[in-house]
């Protein structure tokens, strides 16, 4: 039951234009996503949200959040012929925009894609950069495109949507990282109607993670919470180009738990106590895990534990292939495993302790 619930929803929210700093129609499906689930859902002026769940005793606060933003580009120029040029807004590769079909703020288009007919031998060798290429929306002028509403600064965004294999477990598109898990949250706040933990947890989706991890700085401060837990999706490394990486992390061997991520500046140690909690609870429910240490890429997490005074965060990631684009590919027994964690995390909390560093 909850693979077909949770790939529902999970094919209805990926297909919404969600870029960093457009996330509205996004941020607006997953309130009415929360509302029947939560004591009160709110979005405050950068667009982050935040549903509240009281517990049936007193206790500390913790926030488990996700990001509803996804890569995307946006539209940085209209030439007079009304082909579009485009700005990368996260971690867009251009080997992968070539050829694509995209949303354009609503609109139907393609990146174009040189002619191999009239490429020379060098052309074919390499990728174009980003500003090379451009964006084709069936128009014949700069007006044209005008008049269907496209203007600097629209989203664009691959069009891909979210397919299963013959393995029904295994599941491809565009969007799952993060909207996975978005619809994982609003899935925890179902399992716990009955409110039996301590304290308040309020799940917060975070805009413009993709570009630095800023709403969830905001979402943080605001807070002020006692713990958190990040969750996001995580590249993986079971295929033939990444084997032998020292990064031993693939789909459907259970949640990922990150004990560093990021580099020197941005990015998290997760701290003894917070991973001892997180993996004392897998291993109680006998659900396989696997520490990661990742420097090539981050969470929120990076910025939500330095805020104020100092926050006891930490984060459970799901893997995912082919990280970044509009094929990304995960296992719903990876989600399903995550679910039961986070559960049980939440129905203990009246009894983590202060967790003092020393």
């Amino acid at each position: 039951m909850f693979k077909t619930t949770f790939l529902e929803e999970l094919k209805e929210l990926a297909s919404i234009q969600g870029t960093p700093g457009q996330e509205m129609n996004v941020v607006r499906a997953l309130v009415e996503m929360f509302k029947p689930f939560a004591d009160k859902v709110e979005v405050d002026h950068m667009g982050n949200l935040y549903a509240y769940l009281e517990g049936n005793q007193p206790g500390p606060k913790l926030m488990i959040s996700a990001h509803s933003d996804e890569i995307g580009c946006v539209v940085r120029d209209i030439d007079d012929r009304g082909f579009i040029r485009v700005e990368r807004t996260g971690g867009v590769l251009e080997t992968l925009l070539i050829g694509r079909k995209v949303n354009v703020n609503g609109h139907f288009g393609v990146i174009g894609v040189k002619a191999g007919h009239l490429q020379t031998p060098e052309e074919r060798k390499k990728a174009p950069s980003i500003y090379e290429l451009y964006v084709d929306v069936g128009a014949s002028s700069k007006a044209e495109v005008l008049e269907m509403g496209i203007e600097i600064g629209d989203p664009i965004t691959y069009i891909s949507e979210i397919e299963q294999f013959t393995n029904k477990d295994l599941i491809c598109g565009k969007a799952i990282d993060n909207r996975s898990c978005c619809v994982l949250l609003v899935e925890l706040f179902k399992t716990l109607q009955s409110r039996d933990f301590s304290g308040t947890l309020v799940g917060v989706v975070a805009v413009q993670e993709e570009v630095g991890l800023r709403g969830a700085k905001v979402a943080t401060y605001k807070l002020n919470p006692d713990y958190a837990i990040v969750l996001d999706t995580i590249p993986c490394a079971d295929t033939p180009d990444s084997l032998g990486s020292g990064y031993p992390v693939g789909i459907g061997k259970g949640p990922v738990i990150p004990a560093l991520a990021g580099g020197s500046v941005r990015g998290n140690i997760m701290s003894p106590q917070m991973k001892k909690l997180i993996t004392s609870h897998a291993k109680k429910l006998e659900i396989p895990y696997q520490l990661a240490v990742m420097t090539g890429a981050t969470t929120d997490v990076a910025a939500v534990h330095i805020e104020r005074e100092g926050i006891r965060a930490g984060a459970i990631t799901v893997a995912r292939r082919y990280s970044h684009s509009p094929v990304e590919m995960a296992d719903l027994n990876d989600y399903e495993q995550t679910l039961t964690l986070l559960n049980s995390l939440v129905k203990d909390l009246g009894n983590w302790g202060e967790m003092s560093f020393i």
